[in-house]
């Protein structure tokens, strides 16, 4: 990811064409945005192009609309979903990139294009479904975005950053995660990817507790029976989870050996009684 963010900053500020490529919701739209507004253009609106159900002169008049004027910075077109460009919107789209179609007086397309797609277009190029000289003049940089799956050491930084966005968005406060929880939003495959992740944050603000918004998760996915058995990639998340675990024991153990007394608890595991309750509603037993 950094990797990507680098190139997103590094090439922006060109006018060289962005192809997105990753699974649906891995953040495509985000990227274009971001893109557009590290660019020389970024003070105008981004015109988002749905390409699934569009005709060849509707695509002209869209590409053609925001015509750079009285020294104006070309408009930057985000093409969603432009492995759905149909055969003859494809050709118009050759057409007016083609810097051939100016010497004869036709229009020419100087917008800053950004597309997305969800496809391997190399493949629909040697099947013939997509043309070549096209896919070549579209993929100036071409981004890969990860699935979620592949990136699973930034579930807890995206799913914080979900939670605040939620909360100050509904008025209402985040609830905390215990360690099982996470490792339950850390184990699960993310079909839908960042877009999923939004969607249960989101859920876990709106009904206030965790425990309920995961009930879905857990039904859908084989139970964990404990940190050894979780299929994680990333050792940072192994060692986090590792670390909840033998914190969550140790407080516990505390509790015990104070008969619940946890001022006293505190006291012996060496932090504030404020650090304990929170540490306590973090882990599921608040009450």
């Amino acid at each position: 990811m950094e990797a990507i963010n680098s190139m997103a900053r590094e090439m922006a500020g060109t006018d060289m064409p962005f192809l997105l490529i990753g699974e649906s919701g891995t953040g495509k739209e985000v990227y274009a945005r971001l893109i557009h507004q590290l660019s020389l253009s970024g003070e105008t609106p981004l015109r988002k192009i749905n390409c699934a159900s569009i005709t060849p002169d509707t695509l002209r008049d869209e590409l053609l609309q925001d015509a750079p004027q009285n020294g104006r910075y070309p408009p930057t077109l985000f093409l969603d979903d432009v492995h759905d460009l149909d055969i003859h919107c494809q050709r118009a789209l050759v057409s007016l990139l083609s810097a051939e179609e100016s010497k004869n007086g036709h229009a020419r397309l100087s917008a800053r294009l950004i597309s997305a797609t969800s496809h391997d277009l190399e493949k629909a190029v040697d099947a013939g479904r997509f043309r070549r000289e096209l896919y070549f003049r579209i993929n100036g940089v071409g981004l890969r975005l990860p699935a979620l799956r592949e990136r699973k050491e930034d579930i807890p930084a995206l799913l914080d950053h979900f939670l605040a966005k939620y909360s100050s968005q509904l008025g209402k406060q985040a609830p905390a995660l215990n360690g099982l929880e996470m490792e339950t939003l850390v184990s699960h495959a993310w079909p839908g990817n960042i877009r999923e992740l939004e969607n249960m944050a989101k859920k876990i603000v709106v009904l206030g507790r965790a425990q309920l918004a995961l009930a879905d998760l857990r039904a859908a996915s084989p139970r964990i029976a404990g940190t050894e058995s979780l299929k994680i990639s990333s050792l940072k998340i192994a060692a986090r989870a590792a670390s909840r675990q033998t914190e969550r024991e140790l407080i516990l153990k505390a509790l015990e050996r104070t008969r619940w007394n946890r001022k006293r608890a505190a006291q012996e595991l060496q932090i504030s009684y404020k650090s304990l309750l929170y540490k306590l509603k973090q882990i599921g037993i608040a009450e």
